[in-house]
Order: structure tokens, then sequence, then C-alpha cells
């Protein structure tokens, strides 16, 4: 006969403290996940606004004339979209490195270490985008 396990009430929002590490990388992987697949729509509904440039003459191009330039200097000139660039860096990079420590984990590589690989997945995160912040914000001023 089985056990019947107390999950609790839904609405027990204070059940946060009670999550392990792997929890946490399972909330971040989807998290990034969504994220990235947002981003996806968004940057295909920005680049679909070049469509016209597909017909403009040379001359318009070479120039710097068409649409697709015009969107494209207009938003790396905003200062929140370089910010915004950031953060897609740093998403992007999580659900990376984050994705190589689950496949290990899958391939039995590492079962006794997944909290260490998970905060270090988060550290290496963290010291990538914070080394490419002044590459992302150059020029924005």
């Amino acid at each position: 006969m089985s056990q019947s396990y107390n999950r609790g009430l839904i609405e027990d929002f204070s059940r946060w403290r009670e999550f392990e590490a792997g929890m946490w990388a399972w909330i971040f992987h989807k998290f990034t996940g969504w994220v990235l697949i947002g981003y996806l729509f968004t940057h295909i509904a920005v680049l679909s606004t070049g469509i016209p440039a597909a017909g403009a003459s040379e001359a318009a191009i070479s120039a710097g004339n068409d649409v697709y330039t015009q969107t494209i200097v207009s938003l790396e000139g905003l200062l929140l979209v370089r910010i915004l660039e950031v953060g897609l860096l740093a998403v992007a990079v999580f659900h990376m490195l984050n994705g190589t420590r689950l496949l290990l984990v899958d391939l039995g590589i590492g079962l006794e270490a997944q909290d260490k690989s998970f905060y270090a997945s988060l550290i290496l995160t963290g010291a990538i985008t914070v080394a490419s912040v002044p590459t992302f914000i150059a020029g924005a001023f």
C-alpha cells in the first residue's frame, strides 16, 4: 500500500524556501527557455519591418537608407535595447550551460555534483555577462 504525501496548500507561498538547487535549476531553465522563445518572436517581428528593403535599390542599401538598416541603427542607439541585449546574453548563456549540465547528468556524468555544477553554471554565466557589458554598452552614450 502506498503512502500519501501531504504537499501542503497551493496557496502556501513560503514553500520556496524548501527548494533545493535542482528545483531552482529546473525553474531557471524553464524561465530562460520561455524568455528565449519570446525573444525569437519579437526578433522576427522587428526584422520583418525590413522586408520592404528587399525591393530597395542598390544605391539606397549601400547608402544605409533602407528600412532595415534604419530600424537596426535606431534600435541600437537606445540604451534600453543595449541593456536588454546584455540580459538576453545572460539568459542564453545560462540556458546553454544548464542544458549542457543536464545533458551530462542524463548521461550519468557528475551525478554526485549536481548542486555544485548548477552553482558553477550560475557563476560562469555571471562572469561572462559582466565581462561582456563594456562591449554591449560601448557606443550607447
